[in-house]
Parts: C-alpha cells; structure tokens; sequence
C-alpha cells in the first residue's frame, strides 16, 4: 500500500540503459521508483503495491501496454503514462480511450519523463483544485474570459471549446471529443475545423497572458489546456 513519503512510481520498461537512467532522475528528483521489465508481472505487483503513478511502456515482452492499461483501469484510478515509439494516431487514440493520462514518445528526455511525471501527479492529485491557481476567470454568461482589469471576448464556438479544455487542466482532448461536445447538433465537419479554432482562440488568449502558453498541441491525439511559460527562445 501506498504510504506517507517518496511517491512511488513504477517503471514498467524493459530497456535496461532507458531505465538506469530513468531511476536516477526520478530518484534524483525525490520519488521512489520500482522497475519491472516483464508485462506479465505489471497488473499483480500494482494490485498489491498501489503505486502512485506508472510509466507503461505499450511494448512490453509478455503482455503489451494496451492490456495492461486496459486491465488497470478496470479497478483502479492510479495515473498512467504511456511510454512508446509507435507514434501512429490510431495507437495514441486507443491509449486515450482506454484511460492513459499522458504520452512520451521516444527517445525522450529523462528530464521531460521527470517534468511530466510531475505535472500528472499535480493534476491528478484529489485535493488540488488547478482552476483556482489559473489567472484566467470565464464568464459563461457573456462568452468573455477575464485576467485583472483586461478582457476578451469569444464566439460561442470558441468560449465552449475552451470552457472544455479549462475545466480538466492537462487532459487530453482528441478533435473528435471535442467537436461531439462544442457542437451539440453533431454537424459534420472536419478535423481542421478545431485546429482552425483553436488558432483564433490562442490569438485571443495572447493578448491576455502573452508569456503565458496556454492551450498545448499533442502530436496525434488532440489537445490540452495546461499553463506553462512560453519559451523565451
């Protein structure tokens, strides 16, 4: 069971240099990882030790990181990040579906498996409220998006989109999830239309918070609402 001190994260990877590497960041960084190189033995050590957050690598000998994410989910909340090389859409998509709150692809940087471990565990903690720490506040009433005395209005289109992406900070959002919630009639239209979207809505946040990266691209997935320093660079 999961008790008081380092957070435990698993690393369910059988790259052995990858993992070598990945435990002395993670334990460099404060938390306490375990290593399992072998799918089979993925979903009874979780079932007994309860870890705080997984790294799942989807290509695992034994069983793959599908099933065991599939498997996981069907009993327990426990963060999931997946870890993989296969970057096609359907394989990103499926993950989403099945509960993965985050991907990496490889090769990656450990400082960025770091990063991102900490970001899921921050957003997924139950006694956080990560609204409260944005400096945006939504008006539902007027479709305007407030920070300090400036202001800037949305259409309806754009306000209900970002009304989604805001209410689940980091949550990943394929097209398809959010054209079925920003379009309640189930109109036909494209994919690009949310990119087209979602390119005047990051216009319009800039003016508000212009060192502020607000609304995040996932390679193949979709998007999430995450706020984040632009780079300088």
């Amino acid at each position: 069971m999961t008790t008081a001190g380092p957070k435990r994260i698993l690393v369910a990877e059988d790259e052995v240099k990858l993992v070598r590497v990945l435990e002395d960041y993670l334990a460099n960084a404060g938390y306490r990882p375990h290593w399992i190189d072998d799918g089979l033995k993925v979903v009874p050590w979780v079932r007994q030790e309860a870890p705080d957050l997984i790294l799942l690598d989807l290509m695992l000998p034994g069983r793959d990181g599908f099933d065991i994410c599939r498997d996981i989910r069907s009993a327990s909340r426990v963060p999931i990040i997946m870890v993989t090389a296969r970057v096609e859409e359907i394989d990103r998509l499926l993950g989403l579906e099945l509960g993965a709150d985050d991907y990496i692809c490889k090769p990656c940087s450990p400082r960025e498996v770091v990063a991102r471990v900490k970001a899921v565990l921050r957003r997924t903690a139950p006694e956080t409220a990560p609204s409260d720490e944005s400096p945006l506040e939504l008006d539902v009433r007027s479709y305007r998006v407030r920070t300090g005395e400036r202001q800037v209005e949305l259409t309806t289109v754009e306000f209900h989109l970002f009304h989604t992406l805001y209410r689940e900070p980091g949550r990943i959002f394929s097209r398809e999830q959010l054209m079925d919630r920003i379009y309640a009639d189930r109109r036909i239209v494209s994919d690009r239309t949310i990119d087209s979207h979602i390119k005047k809505l990051r216009k319009k946040l800039a003016e508000l918070l212009p060192a502020e990266e607000l609304i995040h691209s996932v390679y193949g997935a979709g998007y999430r609402y995450e706020l984040q320093l632009k780079d300088p660079g």
